[in-house]
């Protein structure tokens, strides 16, 4: 590979974005040693790669569908929104890329195949719906407003999170459940308001995304009740139990979603010329999860 290709690829799988995975990982992880697992690192190693493969593949494959409709041409880019322009920079490389993707998607579903011939059919469960999610995102799910508000839930949430804890554990429990709620809430959140900047491109590229069709309102109004279900994940986790208080330490970043539904209300579609609040939407998906995970691990 070329150091073009190299560069286009590396860029295009959108790297700072790649950070919610280990912390997602590391959240299932928690909640497995919590329900008596023992910690096996090769275990974990492959979880991780096989999650982090999976996440770069759909960024890579979204990048390449992006710049061959022309959309990654039309947006205008922030650090969180609009594509990475790695393709607009390295055209040539459009190839590479596409390669890339389909060689992560590959990899993907053959460690997971590898994961559930070793720990049993019930990683089959996450583990189609992350292949489901990477083939399906920019073609199909971006089209159907509903099931792109919530995709990036599901693939956080179920997919990475919970399908870790069943990795380590072999079953569910309520602790598991609670912390895959609490990143589906905040995975939908974060892509949710990212979409807000691109969606006069996003429109006229075809796709249909929640803000597109429903509205800035009622886009906020979303954003609004995944927070306040995410605030009600965690609340319920220690009032039953599940968690120890010190968990409740996690309800503290949701200040930030908080700020970031303040310049959602007060600049709507404009939100992407002011990017304090995408970051601190973006901080929010990752602190909420790093600090649970912290609360459980140091009470196991």
């Amino acid at each position: 590979m070329t150091r073009d290709g190299l560069r286009a690829v590396l860029t295009s799988s959108r790297a700072p974005f790649l950070a919610l995975t280990p912390v997602c990982v590391l959240l299932g992880w928690a909640t497995a040693l919590g329900q008596g697992a023992s910690l096996d690192a090769a275990l974990l190693a492959g979880i991780l790669l096989t999650a982090l493969l999976a996440h770069a593949s759909v960024n890579l494959l979204n990048e390449y569908l992006d710049f061959r409709s022309g959309l990654d041409l039309q947006t205008r880019r922030t650090p969180f929104s609009g594509g990475s322009g790695g393709l607009p920079a390295h055209p040539a490389m459009a190839g590479v890329v596409l390669r890339a993707g389909l060689l992560g998607f590959v990899l993907t579903a053959a460690l997971g195949l590898y994961l559930v011939t070793r720990l049993g059919v019930v990683l089959l469960i996450p583990g189609l719906l992350g292949l489901l999610l990477i083939a399906g995102y920019t073609p199909w799910i971006s089209r159907r407003p509903w099931l792109c508000l919530v995709s990036p839930g599901l693939g956080m949430g179920v997919a990475v999170t919970l399908g870790t804890h069943l990795a380590v554990a072999g079953a569910l429990s309520a602790s598991a459940l609670l912390a895959a709620g609490t990143v589906f809430a905040l995975g939908n959140n974060l892509l949710l308001l990212n979409q807000y900047p691109d969606t006069v491109a996003d429109q006229a590229a075809g796709r249909r995304s929640f803000p597109i069709v429903h509205g800035v309102r009622n886009s906020n109004a979303a954003y609004g009740m995944f927070t306040l279900a995410a605030a009600g994940f965690m609340a319920f986790g220690v009032n039953s139990g599940a968690w120890p208080v010190s968990a409740l330490w996690a309800l503290a970043p949701l200040l930030l979603s908080l700020f970031a539904l303040a310049g959602m209300i007060r600049f709507g579609l404009g939100i992407g010329a002011h990017a304090r609040y995408l970051a601190a939407n973006a901080a929010a998906a990752l602190l909420t999860p790093l600090m649970l995970s912290a609360a459980l691990l140091s009470a196991g």
